[in-house]
Parts: structure tokens; C-alpha cells; sequence
């Protein structure tokens, strides 16, 4: 490799991550109609041209905007489950964990893209294997999270709920500071588990 292009390939990596963190802001905070490449390419502050060259159309844009999205929720949610402590109190940092993926940005992101697929079915397409991709990490995750010896017959149950009411709360959480009733909310769920899993 010569000199001169690795700089050019260090500035096209810096412009396409520069496009995708814009459109996950633009998603999470102004929706899929206002989420357009050339808006995006003006909030990145990356000419018109640069970013059709990396992403042609919305849809190219946004089927990379969740790949990257969704794998780095996985990879995340990989990594807190690392040294996570023994007993009840492990049952309280898993729940916050998965609370933690449906009410962060790249959820209030993705959710704008799920809902304009709703009513588009090319759009659908592309998104549906990336979605199901998620769903199963995490399940995979909380299950190991959750009953880490393999042995609560109603772990699996129990996970899939989680992840449900996580989700549920994401959605509540999209259009006012839902943080209070949340809170009593997941303290409540988490009395339930540790109950369950005892």
C-alpha cells in the first residue's frame, strides 16, 4: 500500500462513519421522512457527491445504518455480560442491561426505520433479517444472563418476557421522559424474577 492511499482510505472510513452516526441522529431525533442522504451528507458535514459515493441511496444508507447499529447493540450487550457478580443482584444488572438496548438511541433510531417498513415492503425485506438477527442475541444473551448454569426450567420464559417488557419500554419511552415510572416499573419486574429464579 503506498503512502498516499492510505490517508485516502483513512478520509473515506472517517466520511462513511461520519454518515452513519449522522443518520442515527437524524433517525432517533427527526424520523424517517427528514432522514434523506442529502440532509444527512449536511449534518455530517460531508459534500452530496462524497456521500452518494458511499451510499448511492436512502435505502443503502439505511440498511447500513442498522447492520452496524444493530451489531454494536450486540457486541454491548456481549460485553456487560462479562464479571457480571453472582446471585439476586446479578438479576438487577441484567434487566437494566436489556431495559438499556430498547431506550437508548440506536433503538429510537431503528424503531423510525421499522415503522416506515411497515407500509414498504422492499424496505421490510432488508430490515426483517437484521431484526431477527438482533431478537436472537439477545435473547441468547439474557437466557445466558439470567440462569448462567442452564438449569431454570422457566429461564427461557422468563428471558423472553424480559426482553418483551424492555422493548415495551423503549416504545413508552419514544415520546416523553418515561424514566420515573420505568424505574418502578423495572424494580418490580426484577422482585419478580429473583422470586422466580431463586
Amino acid at each position: 500500500m503506498t503512502a498516499a492511499r492510505a490517508p485516502q482510505q483513512e478520509r473515506s472510513r472517517l466520511t462513511r462513519e461520519a454518515l452513519l452516526s449522522a443518520t442515527v441522529d437524524m433517525l432517533a431525533t427527526h424520523g424517517w421522512s427528514a432522514t434523506t442522504v442529502s440532509v444527512v451528507a449536511e449534518a455530517a458535514g460531508v459534500s452530496r457527491g462524497a456521500a452518494q459515493h458511499h451510499f448511492p441511496t436512502r435505502e443503502s444508507l439505511i440498511t447500513a445504518v442498522l447492520e452496524q447499529m444493530f451489531q454494536e447493540m450486540t457486541d454491548e450487550a456481549d460485553r456487560e455480560l462479562v464479571d457480571l457478580p453472582e446471585g439476586p443482584e446479578r438479576i438487577a444488572i441484567v434487566v437494566d442491561r436489556a431495559v438499556g438496548i430498547y431506550t437508548g438511541t440506536p433503538f429510537k433510531a431503528a424503531l423510525q426505520v421499522w415503522a416506515a417498513a411497515a407500509s414498504d415492503e422492499n424496505l421490510r425485506q432488508a430490515i426483517l433479517p437484521l431484526e431477527a438477527k438482533l431478537g436472537r442475541s439477545a435473547y441468547k444473551l439474557t437466557l445466558k444472563a439470567l440462569d448462567p448454569d442452564g438449569v431454570h426450567p422457566d429461564a427461557k420464559r422468563l428471558s423472553q418476557l424480559t426482553l418483551d417488557l424492555a422493548r415495551g419500554l423503549g416504545l413508552a419511552d419514544t415520546l416523553s421522559d418515561d424514566s420515573a415510572r420505568r424505574a418502578v416499573v423495572v424494580g418490580t419486574w426484577v422482585d419478580q424474577l429473583k422470586a422466580a429464579l431463586a
